[in-house]
């Protein structure tokens, strides 16, 4: 027997169901999302909530790209059942994201929230490592101080070896054909520009703290992988997460690529959290001790 109606598919005990709930029970105006009372004039757009579960669901299930989102709109049956059938195209779901950066950030502080409200955070332990994620740029469109000197130093070589070139035609006459030589010169020409254009962006570059620049991404940066002579331009990606349950409880992100220093931030934020809760739960039950034995007696001067 197939079953008649599109929630007869989605299990009880699915998780997509929570992200259903969850969202659900949000409030997204307060929370900052775009869109949430439509305009009076006009085609009303797709609601954040249903927006949300969408991204939240391909966040939890390794489907990052926008596009391979569409997708999974008009095939996937926990997707087109969280949708309500609706099925966003990749530029409205890429545009979500960058008009709710900050409001997704507190969507994951609401997340965090609820898990301690359900006592799933009341360990104190927690386990941290870094990741380093890919940035949307080019390696060629980052440079650092290594990179820029190799860059020109290959430039000042092809010019030599094209003004070596010419020479020999020169020394040749009319047994080279015009053509070349226009050739040769054009070449030359490109590379003077563009040893101007990236003496330009080596100024920028010293400029900044680091020494280094990306063009594309400015906030990205070049960083060791584990493989040997291997590197991406990217961030690097500090998570905490409960040693219990599995639950992140904390993240940042950073530009530096080493994890060196990055530990003692992580465990000092994870453990100003715990502390901060932990000091409530004492004033709150020093409140109530005080309640049942009565006011405190004043004191008395002598």
């Amino acid at each position: 027997m197939v079953p008649a109606l599109l929630d007869d598919y989605v299990a009880e005990d699915n998780p997509v169901r929570a992200v259903d709930v969850f969202v659900d029970g949000l409030d997204l105006a307060k929370l900052g999302f775009v869109g949430v009372q439509p305009l009076d004039t006009g085609r009303p757009g797709y609601h954040p909530g249903m927006m949300l579960k969408l991204y939240i669901y391909g966040y939890l299930n390794r489907v990052p790209s926008s596009r391979r989102l569409e997708r999974e709109c008009q095939r996937n049956i926990e997707m087109i059942w969280l949708t309500g059938q609706l099925a966003p195209d990749f530029k409205t779901i890429a545009d979500f994201r960058k008009d709710n950066g900050k409001a997704i950030r507190e969507v994951c502080r609401e997340f965090v929230a609820l898990c301690r409200k359900l006592d799933l955070l009341v360990a104190a332990s927690v386990a941290i490592d870094g990741s380093k994620f890919k940035a949307v740029t080019a390696r060629d469109k980052n440079f650092t101080e290594a990179k820029m000197k190799r860059r020109l130093e290959r430039i000042d070589e092809s010019i030599a070896r094209y003004l070596s070139q010419l020479e020999t035609a020169d020394r040749h006459g009319d047994a080279v054909p015009e053509a070349k030589v226009a050739r040769l010169e054009g070449e030359i020409e490109k590379l003077k520009e563009e040893t101007v254009r990236l003496n330009a962006v080596n100024a920028e570059m010293m400029k900044s703290e680091d020494k280094q620049i990306s063009l594309t991404d400015p906030d990205a940066r070049s960083m060791a992988t584990s493989g040997k002579d291997t590197g991406i331009v990217g961030y690097n990606v500090q998570i905490a997460v409960d040693t219990q349950h599995h639950l992140i409880v904390a993240h940042e992100v950073t530009n530096v690529g080493t994890d060196r220093h990055q530990f003692a931030n992580m465990a000092g934020r994870r453990a100003t959290r715990w502390l901060s809760r932990r000091s409530k739960s004492w004033q709150t039950a020093a409140i109530a001790m005080e309640r049942r034995s009565g006011p405190a007696a004043k004191p008395t001067s002598r």
